[in-house]
This record gives C-alpha cells, structure tokens and sequence, in this order.
C-alpha cells in the first residue's frame, strides 16, 4: 500500500496535535477529513489584471475532483505581477522577480502546513515556472493547471492580440495611425479575461508544462472562457491522487528527457525566449544539468511548425481548435523529435498518451505544419555567442525577417533612454539600438522590453534596425532583437565596453554575435570601466540584487553553488 498521507499526519494526528487540529475545524474539516489526504490547492489570483481575474474560480473544481478521488482540499494563494501593464515602467523590475518570489511562497506554505500532495493553479508569465519551480522543488506529488488565455480580439476581418496594442504606439508615434486608430485597438484588442493570446511567455509556459509532463495532456490551449477549463480542473484534482498512488513526483517526471522535450517544443512552437530561463531555472529545482549548450544544440535540429504569434498570424484559440498542444506534440513525436519514455503526472510515459490521443477531424488551416515540410525551416530561437555574449544571448530567429544584421551601434543605458529615442526618431535604419544596465543584477530584475520593441516594429523599422539588450523581451516580441546578454552590464560584461558607433554583427544562423572592435581597445575600455552602485540599498529589491545569478543560469535567486 502506498502511504497517501505522505506527511500530514505528522502535523494532525494524535493527542500532541489536538490543538493543530481545531484550526481546521474552524474552515470546515469533519472528523472523517483528518484521515484523508489532505492536497493544497495553490491558486494565483489578482484582480489586477485579466491574467488570473478567474482563477479562483477554478478552485472549487479542483477540489471537486480532489474530493472524489478520497482526499480533501484546502486553497491557497501567492502573488501575482502583471507583465503587461508593467511593460516599460519601474513595476517591472518585480517581474521575473515574482518567479522566484512564487516558488518561495508555495514552499513556506505548503512545508509549513503538512500538505500531502498539491495543485498549481496559474495564468500569467511568471506563476507558471513558479508553480513549475515549486512542484520540482518540494517533490510531493503535484500537478500543474493553466487558467487558459484570452479570447482574441477583432477589429473588421483582423483578429487581434495584446502585441497589437503595443505596436499600435509605434505606428501612431511614426505617424503611420491616427489617435482614433489606436484607441480602437485599445479597446477591441483584450475582450475577455485569460492571458496574453499569442504564442507569447503564458501560452509558451501552459505549453511546455503539457511537454515536461507536469500537466495533464490537451489542458493548456483552452480559452480561459471554455467550459472545458472546469473539466481539466476537475480531472486535475482526481490526477494529483491517482501520482500519489502510482508514488510519481515532480524529480521522476522532471528529468533531462523531459527537459529536452520542452526545449523541442519550445523551438517548434517558436515560443517566447523567456522559456529559455524558465526551463534552466526548473533544471536548476530539479537538479537535472540543462545548460544553454544542450539548447543550443537542440535549437540546430528542429525547425518551426507552428504560426502563432508573434512568428505566424494566428492565436492560442486557434491553435485549440485543431486538437491543441497535443497535435503539435503527436507530430514531433511521429518525427523522431521526442523522447517518448519521459514520464508525465498521468502516470504513464508520454510517447503512451501521443500514441492514443487522436487529433479531431478539423484541417490544420495553416495553423500547423509538418516537420517534413515546416512552417519556416529554422528554430524559433537560437543561442548567440561571441566577443559581445561570452556567456550566451537568446534571439527569437522565428519571429525575425533577417537572421544576419550588420551595424552600428546606439548605446543607452537603461530602457527608458531607448524608448526616448525611439519615440523622437532618432533610431534610424542600420542602427543596432544597445540597452545595458537592465540584466539580472543592474536592473535589477532583468525588465522585458516590449514597450520599446514594439515600438520600434510599429515604426516600420522591424527589419531595419537591431536591438541587443541583457535584459529580457515579451513573448510577443519580434523584429531582430537579441536578449539575456551574459555576462551583464553591471557585473562588467563586455556590452559594458560597447561605445556608439562601433560595429555589430548578429547572425542567428550561424549563433553569433560580434562586437567588431580590438580585444586590445577592449581591454583598455575594461580598465576604464567602474561598476555603477547598486541602484537599492534595502527591499526586496536589493536582496534579489544580491543573490541572482546571470541569465545563462537561469537568473535564479540560489544561494547554492550551480547544478549541485
């Protein structure tokens, strides 16, 4: 027999915790209950923003199932930073901050209170990987739920997402639409609740979970608004027990096979370059080597087959009504492309659950393509190295119009400078616009940039102009943009040394990035260089300053020495 009440009984059981137990009483527990499995229910919920506005509706379907299958639920909240609406302000540097902020709270919560076994509830870009980095990191039996997306939005024929709205900025800066224009993409562009609608950071994050198998199959492409999001809630509920009678955790189901099947899916998808440090951070939970080399490597051999946004014209809504992630992973599965013995929640390895899961009878509609003959023959990101990025940058080549660029280079250091120059027309073709001082530590916390890459797209400058950064981009991110810059600016990482006017070579074929200057100008420019102070001297803040490592590891807050 397997033990279902793994820990709880240590906390509630017999006379020394007969004053643990009224505390549980008092929220509703019988008598009966204090015998079950007791399996917390983590839900992210906000009503700042439309991102997790209905998670808590999917509270009472989790325990539904939980109750069926023998166990009793108890809810439990963490925090939420909305990416969107902090895009280009000070907010966002809690951002990727949140992540790990996440993981932190679930842990007090849950080791704190005896829970068994749990389900994650999330919705926007940073609960995901931390409910991810959670669920690797206790290793109680758990399973990952996604509230689903947004609803696109239409204006006439056009169907719109949230990448719209930014972009709209630009045009209208560059004059290429009138205010009433851009008020109408405001309005029509976010109709209901859910996440960002692309194939952006939420809907890549939903996605990847189906592909480490921590969530159940077909459960991330549901609109936040289907019926079928209660279902999935309720048999997500039911799963949690069924891995807790078959003893599957999140370190058996979170193994290299699995990671390597994100990364697949994560090339083929051309999903959001945020996935990249995402995926390092739940290898680093999981302590499982994952490095930027094995994506680098991976990135060589998978081509796009999926045209969602930002790469292709279509949405996650789209993608659903087709058959959804399990499609995409049925046909890189019957490529060759996964490694069909990687475990999954359910119990079973995924080749098992591709080989009976059958798409509907609805034509993929240049939604989907096959492998043999893809969407665009290249991965949706490749891994940059060079004189500029010794340690590694992340380009979205899937979303680009030019994988090579040569040019020269703007230098500002912090977002708000760029976006400045954007919206006064300073950024002229053959630029490659520098942001520094925005990575992990000098931020810090690493902001996204879609306010000023956008903004730039919206201009009409998308394949004219470059823009390399040690900060991070949106999911709905385009153009020819370079992020995660490692070393960053603020530890002394060659972008540093970057003076306006010298030469940069980007070229996402080949995973090459070049600073076309001297090693010896180089030098004399490092021993010029002196580290900025630290921009907080308290708050949560400084603390995350001080503990983060550099992108290429994941930008974890660890204080432990990598991989061990």
């Amino acid at each position: 027999m397997v033990k279902l009440r793994i820990r709880s009984s240590q906390w509630y059981d017999g006379v020394d915790n007969a004053p643990h137990r009224p505390y549980l009483r008092a929220v509703g527990l019988t008598e009966a209950d204090f015998a079950k499995p007791l399996v917390g229910v983590l839900v992210s919920w906000s009503e700042l923003g439309p991102c997790n506005f209905h998670n808590l509706e999917l509270v009472r379907y989790v325990k539904e199932g939980v109750k069926e299958a023998g166990g009793v639920g108890l809810a439990a909240p963490t925090i939420v930073v909305n990416d969107g609406i902090n895009m280009g302000t000070p907010g966002m540097r809690y951002s990727l901050i949140s992540r790990d902020l996440i993981a932190d709270t679930i842990e007090a919560q849950f080791n704190s209170h005896g829970v068994d076994a749990w389900v994650g509830i999330g919705g926007c870009d940073k609960t995901q990987p931390g409910i991810m980095m959670a669920m690797v990191r206790l290793d109680l039996p758990a399973v990952y739920l996604y509230g689903g997306s947004a609803e696109a939005g239409w204006l006439g024929e056009r169907e719109l997402t949230i990448e719209d709205a930014f972009e709209a900025v630009g045009a209208y800066l560059a004059g290429k639409i009138t205010l009433d224009e851009l008020k109408r993409v405001e309005e029509l562009s976010f109709p209901t609740y859910g996440t960002c609608q692309g194939m952006f950071t939420a809907n890549t994050m939903a996605t990847l979970g189906e592909a480490l198998g921590l969530s159940l199959l077909g459960s991330a492409s549901p609109p936040a608004t289907s019926a079928r999001r209660r279902k999935y809630a309720v048999e997500s509920g039911r799963a949690v027990l069924k891995a807790a009678e078959l003893g599957v955790t999140p370190r058996k189901v979170v193994t290299y096979d699995a990671l390597y099947n994100a990364a697949v899916t994560l090339f083929a998808t051309a999903g959001s370059t945020n996935a990249i440090l995402h995926l390092l951070a739940i290898a680093h939970e999981a302590n499982v080597k994952f490095t930027l080399d094995d994506f680098d490597e991976i990135s060589r051999r998978v081509p796009v087959i999926a045209a969602l946004r930002p790469a292709g014209p279509y949405a996650m809504q789209d993608l659903d009504r087709i058959g959804g992630v399990p499609r995409v992973l049925k046909k890189l599965y019957k490529a060759g492309l996964l490694r069909p013995e990687a475990l999954t929640v359910e119990g079973e390895p995924i080749g098992k659950l591709l080989e009976r899961w059958e798409p509907p009878a609805v034509p993929e509609a240049g939604i989907l393509y096959d492998v043999e003959k893809p969407y665009k023959p290249y991965s949706g990101i490749r891994i940059l190295r060079g004189n500029l990025a010794p340690s590694g940058a992340v380009m979205k080549i899937g979303a680009a119009d030019r994988l090579r660029f040569e040019g020269r280079a703007k230098v500002y250091d912090s977002e708000a400078e760029a976006f400045k120059a954007v919206a006064a027309g300073e950024i002229k073709p053959g630029d490659v616009v520098i942001i520094r001082y925005e990575g992990p530590k000098g931020a810090p916390g690493m902001p996204e940039m879609l306010k000023v890459t956008a903004a730039i797209v919206g201009a009409g400058l998308g394949d004219a102009v470059a823009l390399v950064t040690d900060g991070r981009f949106s999911g709905a991110t385009r153009g020819i943009m370079v992020g995660h810059v490692a070393p960053e600016a603020a530890v002394g990482g060659p972008i540093a040394l970057v003076q306006n006017g010298d030469r940069v070579v980007i070229d996402g074929e080949a995973g090459l990035i070049k600073l076309e200057v001297s090693e010896e100008e180089l030098e004399k420019r490092r021993k010029a260089w002196a580290p900025p102070p630290p921009k907080y001297k308290g708050g949560l803040l400084a603390k995350y300053a001080a503990l983060v490592q550099q992108a290429d590891k994941g930008a974890v807050t660890s204080p432990s020495a990598w991989g061990t």
